[in-house]
């Protein structure tokens, strides 16, 4: 959405310029400064580190269970072991009440976060948040949205939260059927941020998870047919592809922001 060749009088004129993250998991500090020198951020969701990948010491599961046993089910998972991955999380949390720690884990956590965003702070939902939450701590700078559009700097985005239906079970994932209204709720935008990417295989695979994510055709078919400038998502923390260009439209994963603390520019 660069600006083209510019007069000298048109080049004087004030740029716009929003940062871009998804996929917080609970990195607090680099969020704190992902607004500076932007007009606005936007934020496409994953605010909750439940169980750290990369690093098994992290996240509210290990808070709970320990380290050795995060070990244990990342490996399950890892190997697409779902059923035994189930079975062994079950016998973890046998006797408690998995609810009531999860959600005052999340409260730690969206306390923290949510008191991190700069203001203005545009967002939507990502699969393993809580939106039932949300309205507790995003503050008046924060908009939130999913199947909306709001005009940022003169252009129209669209933003669509939440997963697809998977094994993996977490807290926002929706049937297609639900997440194709609210991409059609959008309707046509310049830029389409959504949390998940379109249904393409270079964009959904995971090289280092080693498996395809859900990705949506709701939203690759929006893509071909309302041809919105960018289309902008995250979910998918190694793709095979960061970018690629579907007809009109340059598809951007704006990066694991849990750890590279870096915002995507997007300026015009």
């Amino acid at each position: 959405m660069r600006a083209g060749p510019n007069s000298r009088g048109a080049a004087d004129e004030r740029r716009t310029r929003i940062h871009v993250v998804s996929d917080v998991h609970g990195n607090t500090e680099a969020l704190a400064r992902a607004g500076d020198g932007a007009d606005a951020l936007v934020c496409l969701g994953d605010l909750v580190l439940f169980l750290d990948y990369a690093d098994h010491s992290r996240g509210i599961f290990p808070e709970l269970f320990g380290v050795e046993n995060a070990d244990r089910i990342v490996a399950l998972r890892t190997e697409r072991r779902f059923e035994e991955a189930r079975d062994f999380g079950r016998g973890l949390w046998a006797g408690l009440d998995r609810n009531a720690a999860i959600v005052s884990a999340v409260r730690k956590q969206y306390a923290e976060l949510f008191a991190a965003l700069p203001t203005p702070t545009y967002a939507t939902y990502g699969n393993v948040d809580i939106p039932g939450l949300w309205p507790e701590y995003a503050r008046s700078g924060t908009t939130v949205l999913d199947g909306e559009r709001v005009e940022i700097g003169g252009r129209a985005f669209g933003f669509v939260g939440g997963g697809l239906r998977t094994a993996m079970r977490t807290p926002y994932e929706i049937s297609d059927e639900e997440y194709a209204a609210k991409i059609e709720a959008v309707g046509p935008v310049d830029v389409l941020c959504t949390h998940i990417p379109p249904d393409v295989p270079e964009l959904t695979y995971d090289t280092v998870a080693r498996r395809f994510e859900r990705g949506s055709r709701a939203l690759l078919d929006a893509i071909r047919r309302t041809r919105p400038r960018y289309s902008i998502f995250g979910h998918v923390h190694q793709p095979l592809v960061r970018r690629m260009r579907i007809g009109a439209t340059e598809c951007v994963n704006v990066g694991h922001f849990a750890s590279t603390g870096r915002p995507w520019v997007l300026e015009w």
